[in-house]
């Protein structure tokens, strides 16, 4: 496993070995400006994210909600490509070269770009691996085989539908955490029930003993620390992208600083945990 790949996983090992949980928050590339992406990664470190996984555009992102979906369609308005993500990333590397990047997006953009430039492109700028939402892992060989060569994580999506047999493929996967979705539907949606996550996580534990993420539904510092109760991690991306929908007309600087200011109420929160 090369740098990028380690940069994530020696991040995670570290917060696991210091009993603590990791905070993942999740932008959209290219929302609201193409400029202010750089500035919004920087923000979210400050607020106290351990890694950030930041979204690639896409025209029919079926996994999101109407907020992302909306952050998309603004990216897009824009022009933003897969390249100019790669480019924001490598942008950011020149200022941090330690916060872990994992690209989230959808696989038609990376199966244009080709698996094996994709990899060597995103390796390059910066980024320490890839979650495809509509990749399966049944169908991901080529995939993860270019990723690996160039030292790219892989991170895929467990569903509370997933059975267990399938549990064992996803995993076999999966390099650098598993994202387990905390409920049925897109993301921003509510009414998780963190007793019913804590089980599905323990059956999931018997397949991996990679870092288990959970996100869908984290909304707020209250729930998310309920659910860093029962998980290694805790994705959120509603939130923070409607708050930077709010916000479209004004400066990064402005966004940025809500940004860091409610990313901050969660990291308290995690960071209470006994």
């Amino acid at each position: 496993m090369s740098g990028a790949a380690n940069r994530l996983r020696a991040r995670l090992d570290s917060i696991r070995a210091d009993g603590r949980k990791a905070l993942i928050p999740y932008i959209t590339a290219g929302d609201p400006e193409p400029g202010h992406g750089v500035a919004l990664m920087q923000a979210l470190v400050a607020g106290g994210a351990d890694v950030i996984e930041l979204g690639v555009p896409f025209s029919d992102p079926m996994a999101d909600g109407p907020v992302i979906q909306a952050a998309c369609e603004r990216a897009l308005a824009h022009g933003t490509r897969l390249r100019d993500v790669l480019a924001t990333v490598r942008d950011f590397r020149a200022q941090d070269s330690d916060t872990p990047v994992v690209l989230m997006g959808y696989l038609n953009p990376v199966e244009a770009y080709g698996y094996e430039a994709f990899a060597a492109d995103a390796s390059a700028a910066g980024v320490d691996g890839v979650l495809i939402v509509d990749l399966a892992a049944e169908e991901a060989e080529a995939a993860c085989e270019s990723f690996a060569a160039h030292g790219l994580a892989t991170v895929f999506l467990v569903a509370p539908t997933t059975d267990e047999a399938r549990l064992a493929t996803i995993c076999s996967r999966a390099t650098g955490f598993v994202y387990y979705v905390a409920r049925k539907g897109v993301t921003g949606s509510g009414g998780l029930d963190v007793e019913a996550v804590g089980e599905r996580l323990s059956m999931l534990r018997r397949h991996t003993e990679l870092p288990i993420a959970v996100g869908f539904g984290i909304s707020d510092a209250q729930t998310a620390a309920a659910v860093a109760g029962v998980a290694d991690a805790v994705v959120v991306g509603s939130a923070l992208v409607s708050a930077i929908a709010e916000r479209a007309d004004q400066p990064a600087e402005a966004i940025a600083g809500v940004l860091r200011e409610r990313l901050g109420e969660m990291r308290q929160a995690l960071d209470r945990l006994p």
